[in-house]
């Protein structure tokens, strides 16, 4: 099953947790997010999944969670904070956000932008300075809908608006990477954006990374693994006696 995130912030909080390893092997600190992932279910995770910058060292985890009020989120917080520290000595939470989703296309027909263990996603968040959230927002989600349709190999996409601080982000899932990379040097972005964003004054940054995890595929795994001995064999009797009634 693939891990989501949805078009809008009606059913579901959503949210961003990036972390700068500390180890010499970052598998430590992916391994420890998994086991984090898994504890976090009792808490209302609808799903999760790990992301590993391809050029750079961050790592992120990604939650979907059920839809909460202001002041239950912010329990929610603090419990995952005081479980992170358990984390704290294969890596540095450098920020979390919650954010909203408020717009997204899918070139699969989907309601959500889908995506599983090894897909390539690229996100970029714009933070301002100046001007109204409301008008970058809008300004952003112009630049999605202009872009989206034009963009060979992006297979789904989703516009953000972050909880707390003036800043809107995008995230795309990509086919491949070469699709990823294929756009990113042939695209005119300067042509295409700065109509839009002129008159703001944005401080953007944008990463490529490669989903490593997705919570709902290593539950699959465990559940298929899980098969108990016992229902085996009295499958494996019965195939038997169906046998024999068969030559019967």
């Amino acid at each position: 099953m693939a891990c989501f995130v949805p078009f809008n912030n009606r059913n579901l909080d959503i949210s961003f947790f990036v972390f700068r390893p500390t180890v010499v092997l970052v598998e430590e600190l992916v391994d420890a997010l998994k086991d984090f992932s898994a504890c976090t279910e009792t808490l209302g995770c609808v799903n999760s999944s790990i992301f590993r910058s391809i050029h750079g060292n961050l790592i992120i985890w990604y939650a979907a969670w059920m839809k909460r009020s202001r002041e239950n989120k912010e329990m929610l917080i603090s419990s995952l904070l005081q479980m992170l520290k358990n984390l704290s000595n294969k890596g540095v939470l450098v920020e979390y956000r919650f954010v909203d989703a408020y717009a997204g296309e899918s070139k699969e027909g989907s309601c959500v932008a889908k995506f599983y263990t090894g897909d390539v996603i690229c996100l970029n968040v714009a933070t301002s300075t100046a001007g109204d959230l409301n008008d970058v927002s809008y300004a952003n989600l112009a630049i999605f809908k202009d872009r989206f349709w034009k963009m060979e190999g992006a297979v789904s996409g989703v516009c953000l608006k972050l909880q707390d601080m003036p800043a809107v982000s995008c995230l795309y899932v990509w086919k491949s990477l070469q699709h990823c990379y294929s756009w990113i040097l042939n695209a005119d972005h300067r042509k295409t954006m700065v109509p839009y964003l002129d008159r703001f004054k944005l401080d953007v940054k944008y990463d490529i990374f490669r989903v490593v995890y997705v919570s709902t595929e290593a539950a699959l795994s465990w559940h298929s693994n899980s098969t108990s001995p016992a229902l085996t064999l009295a499958s494996e009797g019965e195939s038997k006696e169906q046998r024999q009634v068969m030559q019967i």
